[in-house]
Order: C-alpha cells, then sequence, then structure tokens
C-alpha cells in the first residue's frame, strides 16, 4: 500500500510537472549555428543558408558550399531561389491593395480578367481570397512545362489565361483547399490589372523598395547569376523568371531576407517596417474545410492565412507562422514565432542522391529549433495513424471566416492547435 501511494504521488507530481505552461527564456542568437550545423549535416545539402533575426539582433551563417567543388562557404550575398516563399511577397501586395482599398478580398478573379477572358465557376464565382488561401478549385498547375524549359518559366501570362477559359474547378470554391501555384500567378495578374501596372513593378513600388531589397528580382544580372547556390545536379539556366512571378520566380540573397525577416517580425525601424494589421490574420479554419491537401509540409495546419499557415492555436505560446518552398534545387521555409518576436529563414540546395537522412524534415528541424531559441520544447509529432480527434476549447479569438459566402465579418471562433509531421518538400 505503501509503494502503491509513493507510486501514485510520483504519477501526480509528474502529471502536474507535464501541465506546467512553458515559459519563454530566449537563448543568444549565436546559438543558432549549431541548429544551421544539425539541418546542414542531416539535411545531405551541397549548402545552406540560414538566417534568424529578433529585435535588432541579427545571426547569419552559411554552411557547405555553393556549388559543388567551389570550396566556397555560402556568404550573405550568395544569391538563391525562393521558390514558393514568392507566395507570400504576393500576399503582402494583396494585403496592401486590400488595405488602401484598391481590391477587396472578395473581389471576383473575373474582374480583373483580361478583355474577353473566362474564369470558370463551380457554384461560386473564384474571389482573390480563395487564390490567396488555395481554396480556388483550381489544380496545383496547368500540366507538365514543355521539355527543356527553364526553372519557374512557365506558364507565362497569355499560357495560363487560355487555359483557364477551359478548366473544371476541382470543388466548389471556399469548401476545399489545394495548393495551387498557378492560383497565385493568376492572383499577381488581378493585383496588376487593378494597379494599372505590371505586377513587378507594383512589387517593386509597394515592397521591394521601401524594404531596400535591392537585389530581390526576377531578372537577376549576369553577376548575380554567378553568385547562384548550385545543387549536386543541373537544374538549368538562371534567367528572368517574370512567368512565375506570383507564384515562386523570385530570386535574393540572406543580406535582403535580413531585411525581409525584420519586416514580417514587426522589427523593423523604417516607416515601411509595418504590415498591414491583417496580413498575418488566419482566414480560415481548416475544421471548416471538407479536405485539405498540400497544405501540411511542415505540420498539420491549424489556420490558413494569406499565403501563410499557422501552427498551433494563435494564444499558444508555440504558435508558429510558416511558409515552405522548394524547387529548382533548392529548399526554402521561412518561420515566425510571434511570442518570442523571432523570425527564421533558411534555403538548403540538394545534395548527392541519398545524402537527405531518412524521415528528416527541414521545415519540421527549423521549427524545433525556432522553438528552442526562445526555450521552448519542440512541437509534437503527429501519430502516423490517424485517430478520432478530439476537439480542445480554446479562448475564443477574432478570425475572419467565410460564413455567409461573401459577406466577411469577424467573429469569435475556437482554434484547435496543429501539429507537425514529416512530409515531402513542394
Amino acid at each position: 500500500m505503501r509503494l502503491l501511494s509513493a507510486s501514485l504521488l510520483l504519477l501526480s507530481l509528474s502529471s502536474a510537472f507535464a501541465q506546467t505552461p512553458p515559459v519563454i527564456t530566449l537563448h543568444e542568437l549565436k546559438d543558432a549555428e549549431a541548429l544551421g550545423a544539425e539541418l546542414y549535416n542531416d539535411s545531405g545539402s551541397t549548402g545552406l543558408v540560414l538566417v534568424v533575426v529578433r529585435g535588432n539582433q541579427v545571426f547569419f551563417h552559411g554552411y557547405g558550399e555553393t556549388a559543388p567543388g567551389s570550396h566556397m562557404v555560402p556568404t550573405e550575398d550568395s544569391v538563391v531561389r525562393l521558390c514558393s516563399l514568392t507566395k507570400i511577397f504576393t500576399a503582402d501586395v494583396l494585403a496592401k491593395l486590400a488595405a488602401d482599398g484598391k481590391v477587396h478580398l472578395d473581389d471576383t478573379l473575373q474582374k480583373y480578367a483580361p478583355q474577353g477572358a473566362v474564369v470558370p465557376e463551380n457554384g461560386t464565382p473564384i474571389t482573390l481570397e480563395d487564390l490567396a488561401t488555395h481554396t480556388s478549385g483550381l489544380t496545383r498547375e496547368i500540366g507538365t512545362a514543355p521539355r527543356k524549359t527553364p526553372h519557374f518559366t512557365y506558364p507565362d501570362y497569355e499560357t495560363r489565361w487560355h487555359w483557364l477559359a477551359d478548366a473544371e474547378l476541382k470543388y466548389a470554391p471556399g469548401t476545399q483547399a489545394l495548393y495551387s501555384n498557378v492560383g497565385f500567378d493568376l492572383l499577381s495578374d488581378a493585383l496588376a490589372e487593378a494597379a494599372h501596372t505590371s505586377y513587378a513593378t507594383l512589387l517593386e513600388t509597394r515592397t521591394l523598395k521601401p524594404l531596400q531589397m535591392w537585389e530581390t528580382t526576377y531578372y537577376p544580372s549576369l553577376e548575380q547569376c554567378a553568385r547562384l547556390m548550385q545543387s549536386a545536379r543541373n537544374e538549368g539556366p538562371c534567367t528572368i523568371t517574370e512567368s512565375t512571378e506570383g507564384s515562386s520566380g523570385l530570386y535574393s540573397t540572406p543580406a535582403d531576407i535580413v531585411k525581409w525577416l525584420h519586416y514580417l517580425a514587426g522589427t523593423g525601424t523604417s516607416a515601411a517596417s509595418a504590415q498591414p494589421a491583417d496580413a498575418h490574420a488566419v482566414y480560415l479554419l481548416p475544421s471548416t474545410l471538407t479536405r485539405q491537401y498540400g497544405l501540411d509540409h511542415a505540420g498539420k495546419p491549424s489556420g490558413i492565412g494569406l499565403g501563410w499557415m499557422h501552427l498551433g492555436a494563435n494564444e499558444d505560446i508555440s504558435h508558429i507562422i510558416e511558409k515552405t518552398g522548394g524547387g529548382a534545387g533548392f529548399t526554402t521555409y521561412i518561420a515566425i514565432h510571434p511570442a518570442s518576436h523571432t523570425a527564421l529563414f533558411v534555403a538548403a540546395t540538394d545534395g548527392p542522391p541519398h545524402a537527405w537522412q531518412k524521415g528528416f524534415n527541414l521545415f519540421r528541424a527549423s521549427n524545433n529549433g525556432l522553438l528552442a531559441l526562445a526555450g521552448l520544447p519542440p512541437l509534437p509529432d503527429e501519430p502516423r495513424r490517424r485517430a478520432a480527434s478530439r476537439r480542445i476549447a480554446r479562448t475564443p479569438r477574432l478570425v475572419r471566416v467565410k460564413q455567409p459566402r461573401r459577406t466577411k465579418r469577424l467573429v469569435p471562433v475556437t482554434q484547435q492547435s496543429g501539429t507537425a509531421r514529416t512530409a515531402s518538400v513542394h
């Protein structure tokens, strides 16, 4: 009986400790060097760059080589492909135009279509918000690019709008989520039409120039291309990528990304350092959708924003806002930890075949490293077998929802925490 009582006491104490809410204990950013080394070694990358910002502090480190056999460590001036991180620049422009009243999130894509162009419907029209939240019903791609087409140069403006006329939506807009690259390219087309200028000019005017991101571009010079990091295989030419300017075409450097992370984390000092209030808001809860596909590369999302995914409820101390990217020999990632005002960027080039450690997920490992810098435990593993989910009561918060359709209002909803799992790069 005494042994049983002692065991019960120890069990109750363990339970009490386990239920103790975690507390932020900030570590110095220099500790991120070990994180970068782990990401580099486990990913089997040819080269990797890591940037972390917090307040006015900045950490940068390069690992490996800029190209196989170069013996040159990546620097802050090394050029990287941002891949799908391009989408959060497009979402930033959307949020700014919406804040200015130049567009509205419930504007239809048809409103900004070229003259005579047809935008398909499936019970309801596609809106700008549908495009930004991957709920438009459009497919991921319009098809396979012609052979030997350079990365991120297909489809161009004419090709995608011609394709759209005969496209069939997979579902009614706003009811499911399916990751769509062509959706973000159409979104950038719509924003350019609303602003009566080219999208590249719009992005430069509203975002890149105010933040002095001089090397973030769709039009790399020969000198910039010479600084482009290379993977273990030939990924084709470094070339103009304006054809996919909304979804994936941007080039940048770690030095420019420092400015971008300060802006995203709200720690910049210039007048251009404040994003619109709703830029990082949750616009949809996955629980309100009948299905979601392609949004969980860094973990099962608890909320869907304008280009962003949310891991964990907003009031959780471990809540992370993230965006993944990949392609053309690169894997890229940005994660923001609002509770510690810390943001992280990582870009890694592919290494030799099978160099990637089995089961390793660069996105999840980056999330856990970001939390570790705040003295917080890693995100919990998601069970391999899906059990019936149990709803956990959360403090109501204001989240944008689509109810009723086409009428936006702020209502209190309950958001569940999300958990991360290993997934393939997209």
